[in-house]
């Protein structure tokens, strides 16, 4: 399997992790769209979409984030469970992902690259005062 287009938006806002997002296009077929560079400690980093999971209220079904203490439909309570106390990051699931780690490493230098170049399009094009 090929990327055989990367689009990158630069996200410019400070006091942020988040750099930019991207788009690939595999073999000219299919897309995979919000993906996320963010700049971790150790530099940067591809996120894959992802979704908050959900758990549905006891009293009227509406479907809650894991992290929500109240409904946000009728205000009722959650109880709180052991799902909540974990770490942010598995209070999110994976839209679309690589299977195998060659391949997420191939992506991820596809995309890393695709936004340095991003990067240095965007600092020529406008001036330094």
């Amino acid at each position: 399997m090929e990327i055989t287009e990367t689009r990158v938006s630069l996200v410019n806002s400070p006091n942020s992790r988040l750099r930019a997002y991207a788009s690939i296009t595999l073999d000219g077929v299919f897309v995979v769209r919000d993906i996320r560079i963010i700049e971790g400690k150790k530099g940067l980093f591809v996120a894959m979409p992802s979704k908050k999971t959900q758990k549905p209220c006891a009293k009227c079904g509406f479907k809650n984030p894991t992290s929500n203490r109240f409904c946000g439909s009728c205000g009722t309570s959650l109880p709180e469970e052991a799902s909540q106390k974990v770490v942010a990051a598995e209070r999110h699931k994976d839209l679309a992902h690589p299977i195998s780690s060659e391949f997420r490493e191939y992506m991820q230098k596809i995309i890393i690259d695709s936004y340095q170049k991003a990067r240095e399009k965007e600092s020529q094009a406008t001036p330094n005062l």
